[in-house]
């Protein structure tokens, strides 16, 4: 029964703080990692790909009308393309650069 004990103490007491150093450096990493894209600049697969709720079709309209009218001269501009709503600016709003 003592040897049970030990053996199983042994085991608590280098597995638990391992997998507890483990995990608070990966959420470490992940916190670091910030999505940015600027949208005067970028290709349609880049805006599909880094814009959440943007696929390739709404990308394609971003880019011709940045090509039609000009750089956008604000976040807010992105509501002026078909597709484009508040509400995808405002979740996409940390990601986007002019």
């Amino acid at each position: 029964m003592k040897k049970i004990l030990l053996l199983l103490s042994l085991i608590f007491a280098f597995y638990t703080p391992s997998q507890v150093v483990w995990a608070s450096n990966s959420s470490t990493k992940a916190d670091e990692i910030k999505i940015t894209v600027n949208i005067n600049t970028a290709s349609a697969e880049e805006l599909s790909t880094l814009l959440n709720g943007v696929g390739l079709t709404k990308a394609k309209a971003i880019v011709m009308y940045r090509q039609a009218n000009g750089p956008f001269k604000s976040k807010d501009d992105l509501t002026k393309v078909k597709g484009i709503g508040k509400s995808t600016v405002k979740k996409n709003e940390e990601r986007i650069l002019l």
